[in-house]
């Protein structure tokens, strides 16, 4: 049979872009729909514009910190508007740069939704098109929880889209991107206080790297409210009132809440149903929640339908953009490409860029032990204060930590909070990928005087 083209992607995201250039690399007719801002939450409303709201929060810190070498430095003030326009102006040059590579590679963009009508046809712009195969790579959304007045709660989208600098946010949230704009806002001079229904923040994360952050948050001014949940929203003429249920029962009063407990796969009215895709439960705790879907799939990224397959947060496999552009550049290569190959989620480095920074790979303490037991696992840590603080006074701290194999010396893990955390994790993260021993780190000579030497001359 003849189809319109050998692949369609639906989603122009991280891991859709990278999927369908590598394909029409290896001469495959590509077609591409996206109904919103071409590059995906990474782009338009995540990693990058996220990021440039982390650098922004540091300068009021650095300021401070001048004075320690000696610097005078005047009354320093936030140009709210000028900066969330400037944000909004990188955004959208980034997505218009994807819509060249699209172009330049011979890819066919449809800016327009597209939904699956059987497993060869999809229908966009109001016409039905064949593929031979069809990709989903749609991504994730953010979720509210169901609780009375959380309409007047805001997600993470609209973070970026602030028309004014809120004198007191309010967060409930404890994963990564809740802490991140707790830090954020934080640094950019905002009153922050963030609600998490557990001791500690960021679950799932080594001991040590939650610990370090959420003690470094408060150390930064961020007010942590632990073991409690938000019951209900209520708009009074102070502004928004979080009626509050646990460890801490007083209403918290703010201007802004940010609602960042999860996210969810973008699988409604995509017609998974109309090719038969399979999707599976994908879990979010707390109250107030419901199960979500993710679409099923293999390692290869097939679905039920031997033709349609999918990569990235629609799969909730492992939530990362590096991970999404690896998965759509695998698929690519095994179905195009003569290169059959599976992606591996195995040591994939990851960071959070709170302030303190933290950046992980391989390996909690905690799955380490659980996997060979308390005697197999031998800790490596190191606490200190960086030599950049040696004249500012600042109380901040760096921890550095590998897991080691006792067994093998094999390095299982390492973890890092502090400056620059995930630029040096990035270097150690090829060391753990390899299979590099403790042994191996020893022999490294360290760059001196810097943070990271600290990871080879840890004993």
């Amino acid at each position: 049979m003849t189809y319109d083209y050998n692949l369609f992607v639906i989603g122009a995201g991280s891991g859709g872009l990278a999927a369908s250039k590598r394909a029409a690399s290896y001469g495959a007719k590509v077609a591409i729909a996206e109904n919103d801002l071409v590059g995906g939450t990474c782009v338009i409303r995540g990693c990058v514009p996220k990021k440039l709201m982390v650098y922004s929060s540091h300068f009021p810190a650095l300021f401070q910190n001048a004075a320690g070498y000696g610097w005078k430095v005047g009354e320093a003030e936030l140009d709210w508007e000028r900066f969330i326009t400037s944000i909004d102006k990188e955004v959208r040059r980034l997505s218009e740069l994807h819509i060249n590579f699209l172009a330049k590679a011979g890819v066919e963009l449809f800016k327009s939704r597209a939904t699956i009508v059987d497993p060869h046809t999809v229908e966009v712009d109001g016409r039905k098109v064949t593929a031979d195969k069809i990709l989903i790579a749609v991504g994730g959304r953010p979720v509210k929880p169901d609780i009375p007045g959380i309409e007047n709660a805001i997600t993470s989208n609209e973070m970026f889209h602030l028309k004014e600098k809120p004198k007191h946010i309010a967060i409930i949230g404890a994963g990564y991107i809740g802490t991140e704009f707790a830090c954020i806002m934080r640094g950019l001079g905002c009153e922050v206080t963030q609600i998490i229904r557990k001791d500690l923040m960021l679950k799932g994360f080594d001991e040590d790297i939650r610990l370090g952050i959420q003690e470094g948050a408060i150390e930064h001014g961020v007010r942590i409210v632990k073991n409690s949940i938000v019951d209900s929203v209520e708009r009074v003429p102070e502004g928004l009132k979080l009626n509050l249920s646990g460890e801490h029962t007083e209403s918290i009063v703010a201007d802004v809440f940010l609602a960042a407990t999860g996210r969810a796969p973008n699988v409604e009215d995509l017609g998974l149903e109309n090719a038969g895709v399979d999707v599976v439960p994908s879990d979010i705790e707390g109250p107030g929640y419901s199960t979500m879907n993710a679409i099923a799939v293999n390692e290869y990224s097939q679905t039920s339908q031997p033709n349609i397959f999918a990569v990235g947060d629609v799969t909730d496999r492992m939530n990362l953009t590096p991970v999404a552009i690896g998965e759509g550049r695998a698929f690519a290569d095994s179905e195009f490409g003569e290169n059959r190959r599976v992606f591996s989620h195995q040591d994939v480095p990851t960071a959070v860029f709170s302030t303190p920074e933290a950046a992980t790979v391989g390996l909690t303490e905690t799955e380490a032990k659980e996997k060979l037991g308390e005697d197999g696992v031998k800790i490596y840590r190191t606490r200190f204060r960086p030599l950049f603080h040696s004249l500012t006074g600042a109380s901040d701290r760096t921890m550095m930590k590998l897991v080691v194999d006792t067994a093998t010396d094999k390095v299982l893990g390492a973890h890092m909070v502090g400056d620059s955390a995930g630029e040096i994790i990035q270097g150690v993260a090829i060391a753990v990928k390899m299979g590099a021993t403790k042994k191996d780190f020893d022999a490294t000579v360290g760059i001196h005087p810097t943070s990271a030497e600290e990871f080879v001359t840890m004993r």
